[in-house]
């Protein structure tokens, strides 16, 4: 039986069947709903303050799958760094303790196992110490072999194997140095693929030129995770009927490595050097793309091409990645990335869409501190708009060359609710964001996170994207942000690039109502972030195409009230908007109805309630299902700070309109879009 065949079986229970309620059904609320609503508001805003950070910013921790701890002590092992013993056992306990009953991994809590994790959680356990014998690891051999062992991991596990001698270089697709001298009209340029791909790829470049090989010691490999002896490996990617782009791609990629021994001679050290110098120009204190795999690669690069480990690039990209640790004495955990950014404007949106008041020392801190991170120099993304200023937002402490849309855009609307339009020092850093984003505006009339026009679809087609995550197309999550802010800010649904957002939106929508989240799971989070901006854009909510989405959210809700959504909605459409209730899903469904005017419907007093009763004494909410997404069907992340302000913000929203309040703002702050003053459009 398939993961998909799985879970739809255990979504027949239930707990998980989705149910409609009838739109004419009146639940009214009890008399001492107003004073429980107050309570968990008051106690919700004391829990968030108090995990501010003393420099004025929010930090929550960002946990993906068992994949990263795994790869941190598998990278270390390879860079020949002893990892401090306390530590090494902690993310060893951590690994095991993600462990399923059927011995493997997966790639979100609730999930199935999956191959590619269960290998790599295999192999670091043995790197550090762990007998093969044990119940544990004989458990997760059996699985690995009963899916057809370790030669049918995903590439990026298997160009793990390859760094360590376990299955030869040549299993791994082509990917010649060469391809940093290609020209820009090429079929594949390095500005043609997203800001993550470019950045694990180029170093990863040095690497398959230079195919390293680190030695384990004896009984370290794997040869017992594979049917066949690895060694006799030749092609594992097979040609795919009815797939005649992939088949194309497939046979370049034979070609290449036929080639392999003219490549080596043809330009190799110039490319090496192109690939080096990409590299250390875009390592900053955050580390290369500011992104575990991307600074992993470029280490071990780095490592190949002789680089001493005082050396102060690599020691820049050591503490970049060690500063991914949390350490709390029982586990340590190596997070992905950090996201203050994202936590510091989504935690200030929701204290005010909450009610505290702008002057408030915790908002004055983070607006300084979020002004203090604004990117005002450009970054890849000027490739393609080199007279645009910058002005945008990353979305961690450090990751200037990349700045994205939806960081910018959540920030620039925090700000607003924080009263920074207000003062004559902000107006102009604001006016360059809003610029910038609208710069940065596709020409399908949609947004994408990092790039203008990242999406040649094709390239997701070639061997190494086998994730099928290499390109950075607009989306409508993103999409309905900026259309939110521009509204926010006063322009008009006239206003040309709102316009054309509004148009590409329409041709997005589901069939069914609900909209794609590309960085939130999933169709609960899409339908959100566009309902939330179509609202502000004073469309007619009662527009049939609104309308579909409302009640397609009102279907998906639970018997207990709340919301929630598998990751597999992304590998399965008809698991669109089902899965156990988790309070961010909830809050997004409450949001993206009461967005549509539904605030004293059934289903959001309904889901209300389920937020109050969920509440923990300490005023945040628990969840430990994954609600965040980095790449669609294989990689998933749980945000630990989504569960504490999202709550608090769709409660804030819920009490404000009950109260008649349209805006969380005191007072109109632009008469007009021309009271920004904003510079002549670039683009």
């Amino acid at each position: 039986m398939s993961s998909d065949e799985r879970f739809k079986s255990a979504c027949s229970g239930k707990k998980h069947l989705r149910v409609a309620y009838p739109r004419e059904q009146s639940v009214l609320e009890s008399p001492t709903a107003p004073v429980t609503l107050d309570g968990a508001l008051k106690g919700a805003c004391e829990n968030i303050l108090t995990r501010r950070d003393p420099g004025g910013f929010w930090v929550f921790d960002l946990e993906a799958d068992a994949t990263i701890p795994s790869e941190f002590l598998i990278l270390n092992r390879f860079m020949g760094i002893d990892v401090e013993d306390g530590i090494k056992e902690r993310l060893a306990g951590y690994i095991r303790s993600r462990q399923l009953p059927d011995g493997g991994w997966s790639l979100y809590e609730g999930g199935f196992s999956d191959l590619s994790v269960t290998v790599k959680a295999y192999f670091a356990l043995k790197l550090s110490g762990d007998s093969p014998n044990a119940a544990h690891m004989v458990s997760a051999r059996r699985l690995i072999l009963s899916l057809g062992g370790a030669a049918r991991v995903n590439v990026f596990t298997r160009i793990t194997l390859a760094l360590f001698g376990q299955i030869p270089w040549r299993t791994v697709p082509a990917m010649p140095v060469q391809m940093m001298l290609l020209p820009r009209w090429f079929f594949f340029h390095m500005t043609k693929v997203s800001y993550w791909s470019r950045t694990v790829i180029a170093p990863l470049l040095v690497l398959y030129a230079k195919r390293p090989v680190c030695k384990l010691g004896p009984g370290e490999g794997l040869a017992e995770l594979f049917v066949e002896p690895a060694e006799k490996l030749r092609r594992i990617d097979r040609f795919i009927p009815g797939s005649p782009r992939k088949n194309f791609f497939l046979l370049v990629d034979r070609a290449l490595k036929r080639a392999d021994f003219i490549s080596k001679r043809l330009l190799s050290e110039r490319a090496l050097k192109r690939a080096e110098a990409f590299t250390i120009e875009r390592m900053g204190e955050g580390g290369l793309g500011a992104i575990f795999p991307a600074m992993a690669n470029a280490v071990m690069a780095l490592k190949v091409l002789g680089y001493p480990e005082d050396d102060p690039h690599m020691a820049r990209g050591l503490k970049a990645l060690n500063g991914l640790i949390i350490d709390n004495g029982d586990y340590a955990l190596c997070q992905p990335c950090l996201s203050p950014v994202w936590d510091t404007c989504l935690s200030l949106s929701a204290l005010h869409e909450a009610g505290v008041r702008r002057g408030h020392r915790a908002s004055r801190d983070a607006v300084k501190w979020l002004f203090d991170k604004q990117v005002m120099v450009p970054g890849d993304w000027a490739v393609k708009a080199s007279n645009l200023e910058p002005g945008g937002w990353a979305f961690q402490f450090e990751n200037s060359f990349y700045p994205d849309l939806d960081d910018t855009a959540m920030v620039l609307m925090s700000l607003l609710r924080a009263g920074a339009l207000e003062k004559e020092e902000y107006r102009e850093r604001i006016a360059r964001a809003v610029n910038w984003i609208i710069g940065m505006q596709n020409s399908d009339g949609g947004w994408g996170a990092f790039d203008i026009d990242n999406n040649r679809l094709y390239l997701n087609d070639i061997p190494f994207a086998d994730h099928g995550a290499l390109l950075d197309p607009s989306t409508s999550d993103v999409t309905g942000r900026c259309i939110e802010l521009f509204s926010m800010l006063g322009f008009s649904r006239d206003f040309p690039p709102v316009k054309r957002a509004m148009e590409f939106l329409r041709r997005e929508q589901e069939e069914w109502g609900g909209w794609f989240g590309r960085w939130g799971v999933n169709y609960i989070y899409g339908t959100w972030s566009v309902l939330a901006g179509l609202s502000r854009a004073n469309e007619d909510m009662n527009a049939p195409y609104i309308r579909k989405a409302v009640e397609w959210l009102k279907s998906c809700q639970n018997p207990d009230g709340g919301w929630g959504e598998t990751c597999l909605s992304y590998n399965d459409q008809s698991l669109a908007g089902r899965g156990e209730s988790t309070p961010s899903q909830t809050s997004w469904a409450l949001l993206g109805l009461m967005a549509a005017g539904e605030v004293a419907s059934g289903s959001v007093i309904r889901g209300v309630n389920y937020l109050l009763d969920s509440q923990d004494p300490g005023g945040g909410w628990d969840e430990s299902l994954y609600t965040g997404t980095g790449f669609p069907r294989v990689f998933y992340l749980r945000y630990h700070g989504y569960s504490q302000y999202f709550p608090l913000w769709a409660l804030g929203v819920y009490r404000r309109l009950k109260d008649g309040k349209k805006t969380c703002q005191d007072k109109v702050t632009l008469s007009s879009p021309a009271d920004l003053r904003l510079p002549a459009l670039k683009k």
